[in-house]
């Protein structure tokens, strides 16, 4: 539990510092196959962090990710933008069609990102979608290409 407590720590100190391109720090929703919470900080104009607490199988995985962004289509307040990061997860087998009754898994590994998100003028809220591929070295081995969600943030 301190293990968890300190990264959610240390990753929270990477978002309070920098500046942004739309936005400095999004908060919100992300919902997929693994729903949870995402925040984003921008730490210059085209690169930020990002932290995902995502539930799935009964579980908890943690992510980190960097990110560059750029503008999309020539459309402003439209980015796409693409990172990489790893993440750690615990799960329990008995709800996880792949998994073993009884087992508990504990995975770590890298992730990719590849999305597009729309920060609006009017209402301070921002919505995007992604593609968060994973590949865990320890753990339940393996690729894992599901990993897509569509996030809404609240920005300031």
């Amino acid at each position: 539990m301190k293990k968890i407590v300190l990264t959610i720590l240390l990753a929270a100190g990477f978002f309070f510092f920098g500046n942004a391109q739309d936005y400095n720090t999004g908060i919100g929703l992300r919902g997929g196959f693994a729903n949870g919470l995402t925040i984003k900080h921008f730490v210059s104009n085209k690169a930020a962090f990002e932290g995902i607490i995502a539930s799935r199988w009964r579980g908890l995985e943690l992510t980190g990710l960097y990110e560059i962004h750029n503008q999309a289509f020539q459309t402003e307040r439209l980015k796409w933008y693409i990172g990489f990061g790893g993440h750690i997860g615990f799960w329990n087998g008995s709800y996880a069609k792949w998994g073993n009754e009884g087992t508990d898994y504990t995975v770590i590994g890298l992730d990719g990102i590849l999305g597009l998100e729309y920060s609006f003028l009017q209402v301070p809220f921002n919505i995007g979608i992604d593609w968060k591929p994973t590949f865990n070295f320890y753990g339940y081995k393996g690729f894992w290409a599901d990993g897509g969600a569509i996030s809404l943030r609240y920005i300031f």
